[in-house]
């Protein structure tokens, strides 16, 4: 459920312990903060613990973020795919973070990349403008050590351009995130709208088209309609896993998803749940490091 909110495997803001704890860094409206969050199968129980100025704020949004809010009732399969699918995973929910830019941002910046280096960017950026996450995180194992929270919003606003630059980030991406957080305020509005008007008021921000606007608001908002139209993979993903067409497109993703109506979003993660995916032929779309040109 949470793993949708790792952007990598070296995040500097999200970490699975070796005990299966997660650890959670966020920028709250209350303040930096950390959360720790560890199931007790056994007593069929959640624990819970937090840091910083924000852990008050992120303790009371631990239900929504554990798809409290969500309704997986109102789903119904309409594939055997996706109800297998469904039947492996009966305690997936969709989570809610109630946070915009935390999604938006590493969204932007993987616009029309490879996930490694949005991901690399994403690392870089967090490590060293954002600050070291309160809490016993310092010594954490794992890639670059201790967890960070992202900048807030007028960090990201001076970040000098060579510094985007460095991260490999062109300068179209780095407009966008720049012009969105100069309006951060009422983008963190959007969490607290039905999904449709949240889409439409991230849009309005020039650079953030219907994927961004959706890969957002499905972890901002829980948004279980919010299906990703175009995507390099997803289409043909769905397409052939579906209807056996590893060529769909847009179009034909959303004819194969109509009967899920309401329920898109949902009905796409059981997709990709399902391991269901056709074998790749195309190569890679071609890595191009712009801070060594």
């Amino acid at each position: 459920m949470l793993g949708v909110l790792r952007r990598g495997p070296a995040d500097p803001t999200f970490r699975t312990a070796a005990d299966g704890a997660v650890w959670r860094t966020a920028r709250t409206p209350a303040g930096p903060g950390t959360l720790r969050v560890r199931a007790a199968p056994d007593a069929g129980e959640i624990a819970a613990e937090a840091w910083g100025p924000g852990a008050d704020w992120l303790l009371e949004a631990l239900p929504a973020l554990l798809g409290a809010d969500d309704s997986p009732a109102a789903f119904t399969p309409r594939h055997r795919l996706v109800a297998l699918a469904r039947h492996r995973r009966p305690g997936l929910r969709l989570t809610r973070t109630g946070l915009v830019l935390e999604s938006l941002i590493p969204s932007i910046l993987e616009q029309k990349v490879t996930t490694d280096e949005a991901y690399r960017a994403w690392r870089l950026l967090v490590r060293k403008y954002g600050e070291p996450a309160p809490g016993p995180t310092a010594l954490m194992p794992g890639h670059g050590g201790g967890l960070h929270v992202v900048p807030g919003p007028r960090t990201w606003a001076l970040i000098p351009s060579w510094e985007w630059h460095r991260a490999g980030v062109d300068d179209k991406r780095a407009a966008t995130i720049l012009r969105a957080v100069r309006v951060a305020p009422r983008l963190e509005e959007a969490a607290g709208m039905e999904p449709e008007r949240a889409m439409a008021r991230l849009e309005a921000v020039p650079g953030v088209g219907p994927w961004t606007s959706a890969e957002t608001v499905q972890r901002s908002n829980g948004a279980p309609d919010a299906v990703t139209v175009g995507d390099l993979h997803l289409p043909g993903i769905v397409g052939w896993a579906l209807a056996g067409n590893r060529d769909a497109d847009d179009a034909e993703m959303l004819e194969l998803l109509a009967p899920y109506e309401g329920q898109r979003h949902r009905a796409a993660r059981y997709v990709l749940l399902s391991g269901r995916v056709p074998a790749r032929r195309k190569p890679k779309m071609p890595r191009v490091d712009i801070g060594l040109l």
